[in-house]
């Protein structure tokens, strides 16, 4: 079956946010909100992955149902647009996925997006050096993972594509590969802090 994202005009400016959201949380709707916000973004889309390989071995709730709980979440905020087209891909790897995206979207302006702990061990994902060349990215700060992610060898190795803070409005039309690394007010939400207590409280 063809897969099929989100409508997504030529000149848009769209946010990527990758992940399993198991659960989604309001912390994924910080993110959301701050690069909409700091990268003039006129929409984000979150792409529930049908299961994340750096994580094999834990139980993940069906893909549907964690797509449902992320529409229930992002109600409020209608730029933000829920799919799970990567599970039509053949292909759970960001490089891929992005890569697709590219071919069938060739005009419209796509930013990748994650988190600060992403960045920290972006160096284990499948061909990530593949991934800064398709599309910008904005990495947002986590609790805790400021240093770990900057001092990265990922980080290390795309310093010189890295531009200001204060300029990331311009990550849309940047040549990649470019990418920011956006502070400010920090959400300490986790998916694996949110699971771990839902199983406290189930008992054993």
């Amino acid at each position: 079956m063809l897969a099929k994202p989100p409508h997504a005009a030529p000149g848009l400016r769209i946010g990527l946010m990758g992940g399993s959201f198991n659960p989604p949380h309001d912390g994924h709707l910080h993110v959301a909100r701050e690069v909409l916000r700091r990268v003039r973004l006129d929409a984000v889309w979150w792409i529930v992955s049908p299961g994340n390989p750096l994580k094999a071995g834990h139980a993940t709730p069906p893909l549907a149902a964690r797509i449902a709980q992320a529409r229930a979440l992002a109600a409020s905020e209608p730029r933000i647009a829920v799919t799970g087209f990567e599970a039509e891909l053949g292909s759970v790897f960001t490089v891929d996925t992005l890569a697709f995206l590219r071919r069938r979207y060739p005009l419209t302006r796509f930013v990748w997006v994650m988190g600060a702990d992403n960045l920290a061990g972006f160096h284990r994902w499948r061909r990530w050096r593949g991934i800064a060349p398709i599309f910008p990215i904005a990495v947002v700060d986590r609790p805790g993972w400021h240093l770990a992610a900057l001092s990265s060898p990922a980080a290390s190795a795309l310093a010189r594509n890295r531009i200001p803070e204060a300029n990331a409005a311009t990550l849309p039309t940047s040549k990649p590969p470019a990418w920011a690394f956006l502070t400010g007010r920090l959400s300490p939400l986790s998916s694996t802090e949110l699971r771990r207590e839902i199983q406290e409280m189930a008992g054993p």
